[in-house]
């Protein structure tokens, strides 16, 4: 009978952890409307900061420090946008010219499939229709009147007005969405550490527990404001280091190309892979030549994987690192829990919660999986 009631003791330990952790994802994908644009508010705030911080000790208030702040902030982000938006439009009306490219080269390629395999594939043909006449049935005459007459469905073509005006909403969602951002790190930015004392103040009564808050929101504070101050500047070096190559190429809107490495540079893995992929196709598409094509790519990804190899881990603090196995474990969780917006917040939120797990005596374990 004991036995029996420690088992259930057992279950019923181990089952409630399982249950909230299945329901934290529930509201994480349920909420991600609400919960990516507080992360992102968050997350632009930290970078934000310094220069507040800077402005208040020259005793302009804090109002006035966070308005200029998102006032540069909004100012380069539209300055680039339009000082780059000769070479994206380029890109893209380039677009079909290369998809007519890549159609001719499928139809040569196709009609150029005439050797041994296209033979096999006619004799195999042939034998699969004897065989459909010898073991075919004997037809009743009868049953020819009811023979019933096929129809095939015919698929709608494709219609690019209708994606370019699911683009169009989109972008009118993207900027009431970036409004909103905006206002919440405006908030953030004046009300400072406000939440900070806050929480240690609610931590408990107990002096040890109000010293483990301030540990853990320090901790996070740290981690979080390295981690942008590093992956600015790397993107930065990245995004010049490369649209340097591409010019020495002669590579077409190396400008563009470059600063989108630096921005995909930000997602591990699979952002250097994505512009690696497009590079190939762009230059291929450009040279018409696949040896300078794969050279392009190459030192592109040679770039973007020396950064992450040397740079990055140089400039990290120890208990900012994480391994990669973890990493990369964190960047399939949140992409299936949010999406593209995942991805790209992966790595902070990982390092978030190993800063918690870190001072947090039940969690070590997972802080310790997830270190370096």
């Amino acid at each position: 009978m004991s036995e029996t009631a420690n088992l259930q003791h057992k279950v019923g330990a181990y089952s409630l952890p399982i249950i909230a952790t299945l329901a934290l994802i529930l509201v994480l994908q349920y909420a991600q409307s609400v919960l990516i644009p507080v992360v992102l508010g968050v997350l632009i705030s930290y970078a934000l900061s310094p220069l507040v911080g800077s402005l208040a000790r020259l005793h302009i208030p804090r109002t006035i420090g966070a308005a200029i702040a998102l006032i540069l902030l909004v100012g380069g982000l539209g300055f680039g946008t339009y000082a780059l938006s000769d070479e994206a439009m380029s890109i893209v009306s380039n677009v079909p010219e290369a998809a007519r490219r890549i159609r001719e080269r499928v139809a040569e390629h196709q009609r150029q499939k005439s050797g041994v395999l296209s033979q096999v594939q006619e004799a195999a043909k042939e034998l699969e229709k004897t065989a459909d006449v010898a073991t075919k049935p004997e037809e009743d005459p009868r049953s020819r009147s009811r023979q019933i007459q096929r129809v095939e469905v015919v698929e709608p073509s494709f219609r690019a007005s209708d994606y370019l005006w699911m683009g169009g909403v989109g972008l009118f969602g993207f900027v009431g969405q970036f409004t909103v951002i905006m206002f919440l790190v405006y908030f953030l930015l004046v009300t400072g550490d406000l939440y900070k004392r806050k929480f240690v103040k609610i931590a408990g009564p107990t002096l040890t527990r109000k010293r483990v808050t301030l540990q853990i929101l320090d901790d996070i504070n740290s981690q979080i404001e390295g981690f942008i101050k590093v992956q600015v500047l790397t993107s930065v070096i990245v995004a010049v280091a490369t649209g340097v190559a591409l010019w020495w190429f002669g590579v077409e809107n190396y400008a563009m190309w470059g600063l989108l490495s630096g921005l995909f540079n930000s997602i591990p893995y699979l952002g250097p892979v994505v512009v690696t992929f497009g590079l190939g196709i762009v230059t291929f598409m450009q040279f018409d030549d696949l040896l300078k094509s794969t050279y392009v790519c190459a030192v592109a990804f040679a770039i973007t994987s020396l950064e992450g190899f040397l740079l990055t881990p140089a400039l990290m603090g120890r208990a900012s690192q994480m391994n990669p196995v973890a990493i990369f474990i964190g960047l399939l969780f949140w992409t299936w829990v949010w999406g593209v917006w995942g991805t790209v917040l992966a790595v902070p939120m990982l390092m978030m919660f190993k800063a918690i797990c870190d001072h947090v005596e039940d969690l070590k374990p997972l802080g310790e999986l997830l270190g370096d």
